[in-house]
This record gives C-alpha cells, structure tokens and sequence, in this order.
C-alpha cells in the first residue's frame, strides 16, 4: 500500500529569500546566501529572524534531494518528511560557521557560532575534624589532573591538521542496533572506538611526539584547601577552572565538600556546642566544679552557684562558647551542658537517717492497720528493659514459628487425605 503524495503548497518562499530565481545554480545560491548572511549576522547588528530564514532557506536549496521535494511540494513536504523539526532543524550559526569556515568577523568565529561544551566538575570529600572547623585550618592536597599539550596546543599532531573520523563521520557517536524481536528494534548511541569520541583521527607519522596523539598530558598539582572558622559540614570550596582539561572545552572546577568527623566528646548542632556530664548525686545537690577542655584548648572552669541542685537531665547554658559563625567568627552560638545525676546502688539505715535529718521532710501519707490488712504486699525488682524487651521479641517470634508449623502441618495432612 503506498502512501499519499502531499498537496502542492508555496515554493517560492526560499527562492525569493535569497533573491535569487527558481533555476539559480549552486553557486548562484553560494554568493547569495553569503552577501546576505553577512549583511544580516547578528553580530553585525544585523535581524536574528532574517538571519534563521537565510540559513534555513540555504540548507533546503543547497541540497539537490531537499530542493527536488520543495520544488516539487513546497515546505509542507519537507516538515512532513523530516518530523516536527521540519525543515531547517540545524542551528544557523552551525550552519554559517561550516559554509565560512569560520567568521568573516575574526578571531575564529563567533562566541555564538564555537559554543564550546563545559567540562565535568571534579568532586572529592574532605574529611576535617570538629577542631579544624572550629579553629579553622589550611590542607594541602596533591592531585592529579588533565592539562592540554604544550607541545602541539592541544592539536594532538604536529601540523596542527586532523582529518574527520570516516568511522562516525565526525561526529564521534556511533549508533549500533539491537533486534529484540519480529519488527522491534533497539537504537544504541555510544562514542565512537576508532577517534574516541573526538570525531577527528590523527595521521601516525604527524602525532606529536610529546603526547602521542592524545591532546592531554597528565600533570600533578598542589591545591591549598582553607577551611574557614564556622563552616559547615557538607558545604563546598570550589577552585574555578582546575579540573581536567581538554580540547574546545570550558574547564570545570574541582570541589570540595566538608566532611565533619564525630567528636569524642563534643557535638555540633548548627552554631551550638553540646557536652555530656554526669554528676554524682552530692555534687548535684551539694555543689560542683570541674574543668572542660575547648576545642582550642582553652580550660574552662564549670561550677555551680551556692546552695544550687542539678535536677537530672538538665542542661545549662555558657554564652558564646559555642561554634564560631562562618564569615562573623567573633560571633560564637552557645556550649549546652547536659547534665546525668549518678544515684548509689544502695544506703544503709544511718546514711538514709542522717539525710532525712537535712532533706525536706518525706509527704505525709499515713496508712493504717486496717489498710494495711487489706493490702498484698509486692517486691520490686531490678529491670533491664533492653533486655527484657528482647526477652518479649523472641519469644513472640517462638510463639509465630510454632503457630506456622501447626497450620503447615494440618494443612499437608489434609492435602494428603485427599
């Protein structure tokens, strides 16, 4: 069954672009097209529309196949021919810079028309303790990285000259297909083995004999990391333009990300500094002093004010000992204390009297004789509660597994009887 031909349309429109007739040869259209890309070049100050239309009008003309359907069917034909793209899918710098060779302009083309591609960022953690970043510190890392050839700039030959790549025709990607089955097939895009992926080989007896063709040496390089006070974990410092180099490529950066190690003691919460102490239930009632080591080795003195009681799981709090603030280092969060009261296993009778004697009296709560009488008394004992709820899980888990073998079993035997 074969297809409709399209419906005749407009095929004027690209001749009259170009201000040339219908039977305008090749160069005809050349000269045409160059005297009014010129003029009307974007940075020439000229019409970037008019400029698209010139360039799109060119790519249908100067291709005999394009210019036998349009000339035949008009415009419409070649949307539908090549998809939604249509006609003129090229960018018109692209387009410009193949046809010159390059701007008329000067300086190898316009920044518009090379469009380099950026190279990847290169991305290493950096391990630092909470004292680096509390005191800030500098860390000198040795790396390895990509520079363009000095020898041969980065050409890769010694001319300077390549040819295209005939394997993917220069555009360093090869497409491989894959059948999956009656009419399925799989299309695969991958970068061409024989240029690898540059698009261009290199004659044998004209590599440059400093990189053997390769465009890049590989180079060892010392970067100073300054890890400023109050950074935060997880964030970056970044070295603009020293990661791999490579031909016709913006350079990436080389990033660093903090990684903040755990303390033995202390923990940071924002601009917060957390400290675990535990007291022993004297201290907390009758006074404390100790000393804590800062993270910049200063001693400080913590203690308690006369006649004060540490409740257990208090915190308190010492102003401006905390973390510095990143870009305001003479401004610090604050130091929490998290205080643990330490009780004794047990008293004898003369401790517990001599206390009572000094502690506020016990709440009255009388119980009479005949309360007494109708009570049952209890024993209290000494509880682990992760062990005892470990206890309660594997016993759970026994009581499951047995449950399972009784159904599994009852339901084989009925399987059998039948």
């Amino acid at each position: 069954m074969f297809g409709r031909a399209p419906k005749k349309s407009d095929n004027t429109k690209y001749y009259e672009i170009l201000g040339v007739s219908k039977n305008a040869s090749q160069d005809d259209l050349k000269k045409a097209y160059r005297k009014a890309a010129i003029k009307n070049h974007p940075d020439k100050g000229g019409d970037p529309e008019k400029f698209k239309e010139l360039a799109q009008a060119y790519e249908v003309l100067s291709d005999p196949e394009k210019r036998e359907i349009y000339d035949q069917y008009g415009e419409d034909a070649l949307k539908e021919g090549m998809g939604s793209g249509g006609a003129g899918g090229h960018d018109p710098f692209d387009i410009f810079q193949s046809f010159f060779g390059g701007s008329p302009f000067g300086g190898g083309g316009s920044s518009r028309g090379r469009r380099q591609r950026r190279g990847e960022d290169v991305v290493h953690p950096l391990k630092v303790s909470l004292e680096d970043i509390y005191n800030g510190t500098s860390k000198k890392l040795s790396l390895s990285r990509n520079v363009l050839c000095s020898k041969c700039k980065g050409k890769g030959s010694k001319s300077g000259a390549s040819t295209k790549c005939m394997g993917c025709q220069g555009s360093g990607m090869k497409v491989s297909i894959r059948h999956l089955g009656p009419s399925m097939i799989q299309q695969m895009q991958h970068p061409c083995n024989e240029c690898k992926g540059t698009g261009e080989t290199i004659n044998d007896k004209d590599r440059c004999p400093q990189c053997k063709g390769e465009k890049v040496l590989q180079e060892k390089k010392v970067l100073e990391v300054h890890v400023e006070k109050g950074m935060q974990n997880g964030q970056k410092i970044t070295f603009p333009g020293e990661a791999d180099e490579a031909p016709d490529t913006v350079t990436g950066d080389i990033v660093f990300v903090l990684h903040q190690k755990d303390h033995p003691r202390f923990k940071r919460k924002g601009d917060d500094l957390f400290v675990e102490h535990t007291l022993s239930l004297t201290e907390a009632l009758c006074g404390f002093q100790f000393i804590l080591t800062h993270l910049d080795n200063r001693q400080l003195l913590i203690k308690s004010q006369p006649g004060e009681v540490v409740k257990p799981d208090q915190f308190k709090a010492i102003n401006d000992e905390g973390m510095p603030m990143y870009s305001r280092p003479f401004m610090r969060g604050k130091l929490y204390i998290h205080f643990t009261v330490e009780f004794p296993d047990s008293m004898t009778p003369e401790q517990c009297k001599a206390l009572e004697a000094v502690l506020p009296p016990k709440p009255s709560m009388q119980i009479s004789d005949m309360e007494l009488d109708e009570c049952e008394e209890t024993t209290l004992h000494d509880v682990n509660m992760e062990e005892e709820m470990r206890r309660k899980h594997q016993q759970a888990q026994e009581a499951y597994d047995e449950d399972e073998d009784m159904h599994g079993g009852a339901q084989r035997v009925q399987c059998a009887q039948q």
